[in-house]
């Protein structure tokens, strides 16, 4: 499923949509070339989930993860995780991180997990959600391609597509 996103409001849309399907435990894996706006992305979806203004949102690429509970307001508890950091890591050593950093164990304590940089992660991060690609194309706009893997993850991308599909 493609979602266009020629202006940042558009992908304020899409992010508003993934607020609003977003359930606890949800894994969004989001790729893209660096400067594709995975980060804005991110910054609009938790705003949409109640998080305020005055509550940062940067990337956590040196950080590695930021969290969004109840403390922020949100309507699900987010981990922000960005694995750019670890491209290039063995599988072993990959999923040695995710488990030091406890993402598949919060997603099991009902926190969403929204990673940046984690395609290669996706198995490690517990499966089953969905995988969301910028991608920049010269001439035209953004595109994000959404792709649901298993049971929750292609009902979660039907429902992110269906009012801002193209």
């Amino acid at each position: 499923m493609d979602v266009a996103l020629p202006t940042r409001r558009a992908t304020i849309r899409l992010a508003h949509a993934i607020a609003r399907a977003l359930a606890p435990g949800d894994l969004i894996v989001l790729g893209g070339g660096l400067g594709a706006g995975k980060t804005f992305l991110v910054r609009a979806m938790l705003r949409a989930l109640g998080v305020p203004d005055e509550i940062p949102v940067p990337s956590p690429t040196f950080t590695l993860m930021n969290e969004y509970g109840a403390e922020c307001r949100a309507r699900v508890p987010v981990l922000h995780a960005d694995l750019y950091r670890l491209l290039g890591a063995s599988d072993e050593d990959l999923e040695h991180e995710i488990a030091e950093l406890g993402i598949r164990a919060r997603r099991g304590e009902g926190w969403a997990a929204i990673v940046e940089w984690g395609d290669d992660a996706f198995d490690a991060l517990g499966g089953d959600g969905v995988r969301i690609t910028i991608s920049m194309e010269r001439r035209g706009p953004r595109v994000a391609h959404l792709a649901g893997s298993g049971p929750r993850g292609v009902v979660l991308a039907s429902a992110i597509a269906s009012p801002t599909q193209t």
